[in-house]
């Protein structure tokens, strides 16, 4: 159905290295895979990525994953080789504490450190790393530049304020899938430029520490300000403000983020704590190689907190995360009508794999996808507690296309394909979205979602697969397969798949099973 080129990719620092692959095409969640180092077994796995510890700095290894499929595959028993990568560790850096002179931030929760924490960031070069000692660090937004590396040990918490005067002057960015000018983030990353190429390169911010924003009071503080500047405005569309989400949905698209990356080249953020920006969370424009592992994502009570949101860009990757998030943990995106239409940057070669949304959303693609997405992968996740499941959406207004969807091996609430209604303002394309080319193994179905939006913990029952294409010749969601799917037992009154508008579906061993305890 779709081409499949086998990643095999690494991060690495001085002393760790983070090796991840794909998992191939005739595998499931019962293949254990050997790591082999300079011909030695390191370790056997039964995840598609494995850390590497106390290694020597500044030294090549070669790396070798092997897979080891079932007894009774058709590919034998014996170890496969997947392939071979070579691992090299970075040179020990010199350390940079922020606590220290000339820098001096005090990690009492009370200082604003802004301007001391901005000095060492821009002190910082490919041999220097930013280091925050425990402590909780207080500040405005700050900018990293290329070649630079941050890292938040145990304890340490990187707490952005509840000031928009503290994330001002506006910054160019795009929000909801159109560029504008936005409040700076707590991080920023790159310049924004449809037009060309990247900016900033080769950042690491990790550690086992936290770094924090404003949360929803910030936002709030962002709405109520761009509200009265945008009065006249608001008030003057009348009947057209029903095109929106909600009426402050307008003076909400200026917040910024927790971690903004525009025209950005191979980042890695590992292993900390993120969460409570104004709006969404991680959110990287225009960018390529954008690699998140081992975090956990919060946003409990930020309205429209997403966790991980690519846009525009390219050969990205998230796995081994936690997702607590008031809505989408991954969101997918790539420009809205009619400006996505003529940037026309797609999203491509996504992938997210062993992941969990403890509560959410759920990942979704769009709504916001004028630009086009297409090779997404997602493996080995837990998404049963969620709002959305697996969800792709658009507007019948975008344009664009969604294709070269790969789902294996998930529990989710339910899958969805469909036209939404909200966040529908924008001149539309001349033609609907093109939704098709999906493909959903191995995949537990509960049939009922949860809302836990804006505090609830509501269960509601739904079909396990919804499919609702477009109302026009030609646009309806077109070849998608579904083979080896458990569905819970619907509830009364309640399909377990309902498709409209669709052709070329089809079904291979699809199952009713008993329903299991809400979560």
């Amino acid at each position: 159905m779709m081409d499949f080129d086998f990643l095999l990719d690494y991060r690495a620092t001085d002393s760790e290295a983070e090796v991840f692959w794909d998992m191939p095409l005739d595998a499931d969640l019962s293949c254990r895979y050997l790591c082999l180092i300079n011909g030695s077994l390191y370790k056997e796995i039964t995840k598609t990525h494995i850390s590497l510890t106390d290694l020597t700095p500044d030294t090549a290894l070669d790396v070798e994953i092997r897979i080891i499929y079932p007894e009774g595959h058709v590919n034998g028993s014996e170890p496969v080789c997947l392939g071979r990568i070579t691992v090299r560790t970075g040179k020990v850096k010199r350390k940079i504490d922020v606590t220290t002179s000339p820098y001096n931030a005090l990690g009492d929760g009370k200082t604003l450190n802004t301007a001391a924490l901005q000095k060492a960031l821009d002190d910082c070069d490919e041999n220097s790393i930013v280091f925050f000692p425990k402590g909780t660090y207080l500040t405005g937004a700050l900018n990293v530049h290329s070649n630079s590396e941050i890292y938040l040990e145990e304890g340490a918490l990187l707490q952005g304020t509840e000031d928009p005067a503290d994330y001002l002057p506006k910054i160019h960015s795009r929000f909801e899938g159109y560029e504008m000018e936005c409040y700076r983030s707590l991080l920023n990353l790159g310049e924004l430029d449809h037009s060309s190429g990247f900016n900033c390169e080769n950042v690491i911010i990790r550690g086992e520490g936290s770094i924090m924003g404003g949360g929803a009071a910030l936002a709030k503080s962002i709405a109520r300000i761009e509200g009265e500047r945008l009065r006249d405005y608001i008030a003057s569309l009348g009947d057209k403000i029903k095109e929106y989400e909600k009426p402050e949905t307008i003076a909400s698209r200026f917040r910024g983020r927790l971690i903004n990356m525009s025209n950005c080249q191979n980042i890695w953020i590992h292993g900390l704590t993120l969460g409570f920006a104004p709006s969404w969370n991680i959110h990287f424009i225009y960018s390529d190689q954008i690699v998140t592992d081992h975090c956990t994502l919060k946003s409990e009570g930020v309205w429209n907190g997403d966790g991980w949101d690519p846009d525009s860009s390219t050969n990205s990757t998230l796995y081994a995360c936690d997702f607590y998030t008031e809505d989408d943990s991954v969101a997918i995106k790539s420009g809205k009508n009619p400006e996505g239409n003529v940037i026309n940057r797609p999203t491509k070669h996504i992938r997210v794999f062993d992941s969990v949304t403890h509560f959410g959303h759920g990942l979704c693609i769009g709504s916001e996808m004028s630009g086009g997405v297409e090779d997404v992968r997602l493996w080995d996740c837990q998404m049963g507690p969620t709002w959305s499941g697996i969800e792709i959406k658009a507007t019948k207004k975008r344009g664009g296309y969604v294709r070269n969807i790969l789902v294996r091996d998930i529990t989710a609430s339910h899958i969805q394909m469909h036209s939404v209604g909200y966040n529908d303002d924008g001149e539309g394309s001349k033609v609907p979205p093109i939704l098709g080319d999906c493909r959903f193994e191995r995949m537990h179905l509960l049939g009922r979602y949860l809302d836990n939006n804006a505090g609830h913990n509501e269960w509601h029952d739904c079909p396990s697969i919804l499919l609702c294409g477009f109302d026009v010749p030609g646009y309806e969601i077109k070849n998608v397969e579904f083979k080896d799917i458990e569905m819970e037992e619907p509830a009364e009154g309640i399909e377990d798949i309902h498709i409209e508008y669709c052709t070329n579906i089809t079904y291979e061993n699809m199952k009713i099973v008993p329903r299991t305890e809400c979560y």
